[in-house]
């Protein structure tokens, strides 16, 4: 049998590819959080809990009202996007002006009403979300066994990352976004509505993280905590990458689920603190993070 390192190929790749599944989740939350700080400089510490909130509306979407995987991977991001519009609109819009203090006090404290009112008829056991009958079963690679819903939460994340980025990057909306950011009151000169494109552009971030939450709800045992190591790490993530960088985001966090995947491998003892270990080679060599700009 092949071998890499002394490690069975086979189990090599299969780690490989556990670590390129949560690299996927990492990247899709850190792209939420980048895109809220990058146009809106709010921290959003509820992004654990409203991603934990797609999960739970995809669970209760099948159990009592019969929509499946396929309906809720639609709906649920939208209703966790309604919920940031009007997280904004009544809370959010108070604090633009105020330090990056206030936004994170916020949502921290939004973070613990959102998991006490689902603990409060959930408890914190786990609930189970059945893979849907389309990816069921797996797919022999010849060098390797692939699930095929990991292969699917891989390519779906890939394409709703990238074409975030493409919209925000390449994109006349894009530019819009960033100059209303920079000079609200120039651009509101130009016809754009500054303040319902900042109401948007939060519940866009935050239906990311719902749509998170719906891909791993058959892989992950849905609970109400579920956000909350998470969350975590992808702030490690967004830091590396660099605050508010869209692609840094996207890449960093693939890449550090690969790197956290294959340290499972060689080294099991540091996975859990690995992401935490390169965040502060990083931030003593580059303070700004990967992708971030110096000031």
């Amino acid at each position: 049998m092949t071998e890499i390192f002394g490690i069975p190929l086979q189990a090599f790749l299969g780690q490989l590819l556990l670590g390129l599944v949560n690299g996927s989740f990492y990247a899709i939350l850190s792209l939420g959080l980048a895109v809220i700080f990058g146009l809106l400089n709010v921290i959003n510490f509820a992004h654990g809990a409203l991603y934990m909130m797609g999960a739970m509306f995809a669970y209760l979407g099948l159990t009592y009202f019969g929509l499946n995987y396929w309906v809720m991977l639609v709906v649920a991001p939208l209703l966790v996007g309604a919920f940031g519009v009007v997280v904004e609109r009544l809370l959010l819009r108070h604090l633009y002006k105020l330090d990056h203090l206030y936004g994170l006090l916020l949502t921290f404290g939004l973070t613990l009403l959102i998991e006490g009112f689902f603990r409060s008829f959930f408890g914190v056991s786990g609930l189970q979300y059945t893979v849907p009958d389309e990816l069921q079963g797996a797919t022999n690679l010849g060098f390797m066994i692939l699930p095929n819903y990991r292969g699917w939460v891989v390519v779906a994340s890939l394409v709703v990352c990238f074409g975030t980025w493409f919209v925000i990057e390449r994109t006349k909306l894009g530019a819009y976004l960033r100059a209303g950011t920079e000079n609200p009151k120039l651009t509101q000169a130009f016809g754009v509505n500054v303040p319902l494109m900042v109401t948007l552009t939060y519940g866009f971030g935050v239906a990311l993280a719902g749509f998170a939450g719906v891909l791993a709800a058959p892989i992950l045992q849905v609970q109400p905590l579920m956000g909350s190591n998470l969350i975590i790490v992808v702030f490690a993530v967004v830091v590396i990458g660099g605050m508010g960088s869209i692609l840094g985001s996207i890449v960093t966090g693939l890449g550090l689920g690969v790197i956290e995947g294959l340290t499972k491998v060689f080294y099991p003892e540091a996975s859990a603190t690995v992401v935490f270990l390169i965040m502060a080679i990083v931030l003593l060599v580059r303070p700004a993070g990967l992708f971030g700009k110096e000031k």
